[in-house]
């Protein structure tokens, strides 16, 4: 175990654009695309979801996911101009996907409610939770725990956010379908492994090159109809054509919220998890940023931040927001940790929420190809998890016994909860405890189980985080010595603050 001092100088050199770094605008707009690229398929998918959840009506589909695209381009210029300041997309998370669709599909509608009606109780438990978010990141609790937070448990929580997303739809939509994805995975491999010293071009955009090849092919073969209508890399390029010229998107444009406080609460779970993925982010992006381990300020501005975000996704009616895993992947592929490049990416998405037309185009990227790409960026994200194991001591049995059964918790529990018909399977196990039933509820016990245990980041970081510190072990040998020696103080977060102020 150990670093040396030349650690993070060995790190910046495999930076090409630092946070701080501005490339000419016309390389931006391309580097920050390729940085919204990445996260494409999560921001379609999850709106998706909730409207054939909600039987949403076809017309209303595409403003639906434009919506998504302006809070999402919104928060991340919040987020990277007066939050934690880090090159992090924020997006639709599907930790809080699990809580709305239970909400839209919930039994405690009555029969011919419309979705509308489901809509405005899923933004205002989004709203709720939003509130809780915001005070428990301006408080301080999250930045209070970072003491406790060692590479032991970082590990697993940031490599099991790469992990989950192994049986993605767009990964499985590929069984029929697997040459797309070969293909674009093959094309990003190439581009940034291969031929990324051959020229700069492609080093810096293997994303942007590999999505944009594999799209050409797919289009080429659905128009000459070796891609038949109905398989998952058909296009459908009529659609683009005949869609809106501009989507007019504002807050409370589908109603003013309602609030119910089974959902809040439900919906409050799935707020628990994204803050404990966005915590494992925030590492992961400053480690590929070659940057120091985030300090305590910078994590509750992100984690308030996000609170303020996912109000403002609640009143604008989507399904809420948190820090995006994709493009801290993208960072570790092409060197592009530019805090003004996501910027700029975020101006895009935000245009593409108003202008129907390239929101349709982008919405035409079929799954294989999306699945190609998670495969790289989350691969990457996998590894950047792992290799936080060279600050520990790898000798000890006690931190393998931590790692290996918090990876392994990580993925099995989820899995087992997926298997469940719903949270009521759990509700009558806790009814026999007393203290759950009398007390806490079983329902509302039930349905936070339900919804964080399905949550691989946040099953993994539990075991971890009470295993570190309860099983003897020194600061060196949990590799807190060396963190700290690396990482941020809160007074050099504190500059960035005092930029800001007039």
């Amino acid at each position: 175990m150990g670093t040396t001092g030349d650690e993070t100088d060995d790190r910046d050199a495999l930076v090409e654009y630092g946070i701080d770094d501005k490339p000419p605008l016309d390389r931006a707009l391309l580097l920050g695309a390729q940085h919204y690229l990445t996260m494409i398929g999560a921001n379609i998918a999850v709106p998706l979801l909730l409207a054939n959840a909600m039987g949403m009506p076809q017309q209303f589909r595409a403003k639906f996911i434009g919506t998504f695209f302006v809070v999402s381009g919104i928060a991340t210029l919040a987020q990277t101009t007066i939050g934690n300041r880090y090159p992090i997309v924020q997006g639709a998370p599907f930790s809080m996907l699990g809580p709305g669709l239970a909400i839209v599909s919930s039994n405690a509608f009555v029969s011919g409610v419309g979705w509308e009606t489901k809509l405005l109780f899923l933004q205002g438990a989004i709203v709720a939770a939003g509130v809780a978010e915001v005070f428990i990141g301006y408080l301080g609790l999250v930045g209070r725990l970072r003491e406790y937070l060692s590479p032991v448990v970082v590990t697993p929580v940031v490599t099991l956010i790469g992990l989950s997303l192994f049986d993605a739809p767009q990964v499985t939509a590929a069984a029929n379908n697997w040459y797309l994805l070969v293909l674009t995975l093959g094309l990003i491999v190439l581009f940034s492994q291969y031929l990324d010293k051959e020229s700069r071009v492609f080093g810096l955009f293997p994303i942007l090159l590999g999505i944009v090849g594999a799209w050409v092919v797919a289009a080429v073969g659905s128009v000459t109809g070796v891609i038949p209508s109905g398989d998952p890399g058909y296009i459908d390029l009529g659609l683009t054509a005949s869609a809106d010229p501009v989507h007019v998107v504002y807050p409370l444009q589908w109603g003013v919220p309602e609030f119910g406080v089974s959902f809040a609460i439900g919906m409050f779970a799935g707020v628990l998890a994204s803050i404990i993925e966005s915590f494992a982010d925030y590492h992961a992006v400053a480690r590929m940023s070659g940057v120091g381990a985030p300090s305590a300020k910078r994590i509750n501005h992100g984690i308030g931040m996000e609170g303020l975000a996912n109000i403002f996704s609640g009143l604008m009616g989507t399904g809420g927001s948190t820090s995006y895993s994709e493009n801290v992947g993208a960072i570790g592929l092409t060197g592009v940790a530019s805090r003004y490049v996501v910027q700029i990416g975020a101006v895009l998405m935000l245009v593409a929420g108003f202008v129907g037309y390239f929101g349709q185009l982008v919405a035409t990227i079929p799954d294989p190809i999306v699945g190609g790409l998670y495969i790289a960026m989350f691969g990457q994200i996998v590894a950047v998890g792992l290799s936080n194991l060279k600050y520990v001591d790898l000798d000890s049995s006690r931190n393998l016994f931590i790692i290996g059964m918090a990876i392994f918790a990580g993925m099995a529990v989820p899995q087992y909860m997926g298997g469940l018909s719903g949270y009521a399977a759990l509700q009558s196990g806790f009814a026999s405890v007393p203290v759950l039933g009398s007390v806490l509820g079983t329902e509302v016990v039930a349905r936070t189980v339900y919804i964080v245990g399905g949550v691989q980041m946040a099953v993994g970081g539990a075991i971890a985080f009470v295993l570190d510190n309860t099983v003897a072990g020194t600061r060196e040998e949990r590799g807190l010595l060396d963190w700290e020696r690396i990482a941020e103080g809160d007074d050099e977060f504190q500059t960035f603050l005092e930029r800001l102020r007039p």
